[in-house]
């Protein structure tokens, strides 16, 4: 799985998501200050799946139809430190028990809910 780690999505968990094997390119690092339509243009270039803390690609993908292929994973929740939505992501990808293509998840502290949209 090759995912795109938006921004805003810590760079310790980008480091433990390498580590753990995956394919993981980061907006800060590589192409800091992009729009969110250059994001999702990039994730459907290389067919990564988005990680994001950005609630605005609920919108993109619904209100501007904007459809990664690979799809977005959006996590909604605050004060968290910076190794968490690594390690969950983690427990998460490697369960199996999710599909992520073209579906919306957003994944809060009680919660994952998806929604398609291919």
């Amino acid at each position: 799985m090759k995912l795109l780690a938006n921004e805003n999505f810590p760079n310790t968990s980008v480091r433990i998501l390498r580590l753990a094997g995956y394919d993981i390119c980061s907006i800060g690092d590589d192409f800091p200050g992009i729009m969110d339509e250059e994001v999702v243009q990039l994730a459907v270039d290389e067919n990564r799946t988005i990680l994001t803390f950005d609630s605005d690609y609920g919108e993109l993908i619904f209100k501007h139809g904007y459809k990664p292929s690979a799809g977005v994973i959006y996590l909604r929740w605050e004060g968290f430190q910076p190794d968490e939505p690594g390690n969950l992501l983690v427990e998460i990808l490697k369960s199996g028990k999710l599909e992520f293509s073209g579906m919306l998840t957003v994944i809060s502290k009680n919660s994952i809910r998806q929604r398609a949209y291919l």
